[in-house]
């Protein structure tokens, strides 16, 4: 066998060893952020417009919110309730780390500060947060792959760690997904010490248009036992054309 000959075997047979043994971890990165990624714009996309129900169920009463939302990007958010009649118009607008709820009954429009984005909205289980996604799992957390109870067939589980200095409540967050699709299945949220807080179900997948998501999703708070809010999607269209002029604050104090 000449030396040349020789030198190429080598070469490949290194190739093949640091190909086996490197990516791996590499690859099971990157399915994670693909993920975390798939997350945050499992709703939005570039662009968006949907329609929903909020149904906020507590041990004393009960009411269903009918309510538009559109979406650009990840840093501009608009929503509006249609009804019930003595809510319609009620509105918040939420543009970069920015946002601000319109209350017809008052005509006033009031800022929202960062001490309240972890606040109810509406009186429901999600907070403001949850609602214009200030933070996103791929700019916001560290997140890996981790192991835990009694674990489903076909499932993979992600978690999401909020990074240091940004006023996050959760400790750490668990993403359960399909394998194959990446579509969520649940979130359990926990506080720093590690404390189950709220856990949130994904029901009902449904199309719309090209893109599949699950179509209810059910907040259930651990700390507050009989309550849970429900949100259905009705409609729901992605990367389509939207007014700019819908994300200001002169929409916002528009009436309907």
């Amino acid at each position: 066998m000449s030396k040349f000959i020789k030198i190429f075997i080598f070469i490949i047979l290194f190739s093949l060893l640091f190909t086996l043994s490197l990516p791996i971890e590499s690859q099971g990165d990157a399915d994670a952020k693909e993920i975390v990624k798939k997350m945050d714009e499992l709703y939005r996309s570039s662009s968006s417009y949907a329609v929903m129900e909020m149904e906020i169920v507590t041990p004393h009463w009960q009411r269903t919110l009918k309510l538009d939302a559109w979406s650009l990007g990840m840093d501009k958010t608009f929503l509006r309730i249609l009804n019930p009649k003595k809510e319609r118009g009620v509105a918040t607008l939420r543009i970069d780390n920015e946002m601000w709820n319109f209350l017809p009954k008052t005509n006033k429009v009031m800022k929202v500060p960062p001490s309240l984005m972890m606040g109810s909205w509406m009186g429901s289980d999600f907070t403001n947060d949850d609602l214009v996604k200030e933070f996103t799992f791929l700019e916001d957390y560290t997140f890996e792959f981790t192991k835990v109870e009694n674990p489903e067939q076909g499932v993979l589980y992600v978690k999401c760690i909020p990074r240091e200095g940004l006023p996050i409540v959760w400790g750490h967050i668990i993403i359960a997904v399909k394998e194959k699709s990446y579509l969520p299945i649940w979130q359990k949220y926990y506080d720093e010490k590690g404390k189950s807080m709220r856990e949130m179900l994904y029901k009902d997948i449904k199309k719309f248009g090209i893109r599949e998501i699950p179509a209810v999703m059910e907040l259930i708070p651990t700390n507050k036992k009989g309550s849970r809010t429900i949100v259905r999607y009705l409609d729901a269209k992605f990367n389509i054309k939207i007014d700019k002029g819908i994300f200001t604050l002169r929409n916002l104090r528009s009436r309907i």
